[in-house]
């Protein structure tokens, strides 16, 4: 099964190819079949007629003349006596014998029906290697002068002339060779050329608005306001992109009613928030109100971030040429002012087309949880013809291999606390893989076997589509 296409196209291809041929082999087998029967009775309507035209030969003849002149038709393929005895017919049930009765009505045809004639199947081919009397002409004739004897069906056929005397003939009825005219196989190919190019096109034809419906969801994913699928094509197709498009109208609507909601919670939270950290303000003391502050800043960071990762706000920026080799060197320089240890390697040698403030924050988000759980961040930059792979690799003790896809859950972290200086919100690198898939591409994590963990950010150069 592992050699079977994997597409509707091909698969359909195979079908018909298959049921072409097999059409075309049963049709040219019962053509041959019946070229062959047509053939065979051609064979023996002309052996019939020559030995109705040596009977009636030797019949005008006298009795003195006749053995000279069976000898001299006494000739491979045809063997003439005048000595043999009579020979028995055995009484088949039937047409057990068809063919030895087919010969008889043949030669009946050519001689009349009162001829007697007699007709047994031979064991075999004639037997001309006996030599003739001397003097007679054709004496010790062998059949295998020009290669062994043709197939049968082979008989021996007795006639008796006016005065009585029984001719005796053995031969067999050898189809006439005939090789397939050319015309006929250059029809027949031909005839296999189209309908294999009309097959090509009507499945074609038939699977193409399938592969339209298969790119709308490959776009749908990267954005959520692709315009609608065109609802044309056959019945079944049009019914598929309505219910793709109102899929597309109910999901849009969905997450349009969750940015509201989540708008309209932020805004309403940044209101007490500020309440309190005017209130905070008037603390006198000084301990107590730094933590008030740092409890805010996160709670702020919270709610910012939240209604980041739910918003893609990715999509509403233009897409446009990205110079990523700047950009990762200016993110590496600001964390090395700041004290951490960033190192770049690589080269990007030709822009990106992609959002530049989205895939900033993608980056910064990968370096920041690698410098915060890893102490150190190393990027290796890898510039393809098709993609642009970015390796993000830190210290730490990487994390278990079960929970590699969950920290990309909201609000999941491998680590326990939620202090501020141990841990964010568990939102970064959900945010991260959005933008990378947003731009057609994705982020992978594993444990790099020389220690640390590895971020994988994948970014093919096909630029992403941008918001109708």
């Amino acid at each position: 099964m592992k050699l079977l296409p994997k597409s509707v196209f091909g698969r359909l291809v195979l079908v018909l190819l298959a049921g072409l041929l097999a059409a075309q082999v049963a049709t040219v087998t019962i053509n041959l079949s019946e070229r062959d029967q047509l053939l065979y009775r051609t064979g023996g309507l002309r052996l019939a007629q020559q030995i109705a035209d040596i009977v009636q030969l030797l019949d005008s003849l006298p009795a003195a003349d006749r053995l000279r002149v069976a000898a001299l038709f006494d000739s491979p393929p045809l063997k003439v006596s005048l000595d043999r005895p009579p020979i028995v017919e055995k009484e088949e049930p039937g047409d057990a014998d068809f063919p030895a009765s087919m010969f008889k009505a043949m030669l009946r045809r050519s001689l009349g029906e009162d001829a007697g004639v007699k007709v047994v199947r031979s064991a075999g081919a004639p037997d001309f290697s006996r030599r003739g009397p001397p003097g007679m002409p054709g004496g010790h004739r062998m059949w295998g002068r020009e290669g062994p004897p043709p197939p049968g069906p082979y008989f021996t056929v007795q006639i008796p002339l006016s005065d009585a005397t029984l001719v005796t003939f053995e031969s067999g009825v050898v189809p006439q060779a005939a090789a397939v005219p050319q015309r006929v196989a250059l029809t027949l190919l031909v005839l296999v050329a189209t309908v294999i190019a009309i097959s090509l096109i009507a499945v074609r034809w038939v699977t193409e608005p399938l592969s339209r419906l298969a790119a709308a969801a490959e776009r749908l994913g990267g954005n959520i306001h692709e315009p609608p699928m065109p609802e044309d094509g056959p019945v079944e197709v049009q019914r598929a992109a309505k219910a793709f498009n109102a899929m597309q109208q109910r999901l849009s609507r969905f997450i349009a009613d969750r940015v509201r909601i989540l708008a309209a919670m932020s805004h309403d939270l940044k209101t007490p928030i500020t309440r309190m950290r005017l209130r905070t303000e008037m603390l006198e003391d000084g301990a107590a109100r730094a933590k008030f502050e740092r409890d805010l800043a996160e709670m702020e960071s919270m709610v910012t971030q939240t209604l980041e990762f739910m918003r893609d706000s990715s999509a509403e920026e233009p897409v446009q040429p990205v110079d990523l080799m700047a950009l990762l060197e200016t993110l590496s320089s600001d964390y090395r002012d700041a004290g951490k240890p960033v190192e770049l390697s690589g080269r990007v040698a030709e822009p990106y087309a992609g959002r530049p403030l989205a895939l900033r924050r993608c980056l910064t988000n990968l370096v920041e949880n690698a410098v915060r759980y890893g102490e150190a961040a190393a990027i290796a930059v890898e510039d393809g013809a098709g993609e642009v792979v970015v390796r993000i690799r830190d210290r730490g003790p990487g994390i278990p291999e079960g929970q590699l896809e969950r920290v990309f859950e909201p609000f999941y972290r491998g680590e326990a606390s939620r202090s501020r200086e141990t841990g964010g919100t568990g939102l970064g690198l959900g945010i991260a893989r959005n933008i990378a898939r947003a731009h057609g591409g994705d982020i992978v994590l594993r444990n790099h076997p020389g220690g640390g963990l590895e971020a994988v950010l994948t970014l093919p150069r096909t630029p992403p589509r941008a918001r109708a």
